[in-house]
């Protein structure tokens, strides 16, 4: 059964969080057709400016966006400066986490699920640069560098910025296997050994 992705997006996001996602979610397909559906959502429907000028629409809000079996937050300086500070948006995400199969963070996005309080007790990563901020800020977070991503079951966490792309094909492999990995992977031009993808 096709899975649904949504990606959460709002003003400031960084471009690859959610674009290497996107990408890798909707090239992957078997004999019959496309394996998962990708969605946008925003807090409102209202074009966003994401970092460095791009424009983006979301498809959905958070009133009208269909049940996700995956969520991806992702991060930029929108995530760490912004929406870390609002009150709607992490409450959004924190029921989200009580629906969906598998809620998952790149780079700073990780900052938006310590705020929910859904990484507490948990191993986590975030962008290089954040890692102090995410072991400072939150104390009961178990801040592991060094990793492109960390897998805690239900809740994931990438480091910064493309490895979302790897956190993505983690995701894959869980649901269809390291052949869909490896399939995808090569019709992206994309490195990535299907059993070495660089997280824990």
């Amino acid at each position: 059964m096709k899975k649904t992705v949504g990606i959460f997006i709002f003003n400031e996001v960084e471009v690859l969080d959610f674009g290497g996602p996107f990408e890798v979610f909707s090239k992957a397909e078997n004999d019959q057709g496309q394996l998962f559906k990708v969605i946008t959502i925003g807090e409102d429907k209202a074009l966003k400016t994401a970092r460095n000028g791009l424009l983006v629409k979301p498809g959905y809000d958070f009133k009208d966006a269909p049940e996700c079996d995956i969520l991806i937050i992702p991060g930029g300086y929108g995530a760490e400066q912004v929406e870390i500070h609002n009150p709607h948006v992490i409450s959004w995400i924190k029921s989200q986490s009580e629906k969906v199969e598998i809620l998952a963070s790149v780079c700073t996005g990780a900052l938006l699920l310590a705020k929910a309080g859904l990484l507490k007790g948990k191993k986590a990563t975030t962008h290089w640069m954040d890692l102090p901020r995410l072991r400072d800020e939150f104390e009961d977070i178990e801040v592991i560098e060094g990793v492109k991503f960390v897998d805690q079951g239900n809740i994931l966490t990438a480091a910064g910025i493309s490895a979302g792309i790897n956190l993505s094909f983690h995701i894959m492999g869980r649901y269809y296997g390291p052949e869909i990995v490896n399939t995808t992977a090569r019709r992206m031009e994309y490195d990535v050994a299907a059993d070495d993808l660089g997280g824990i």
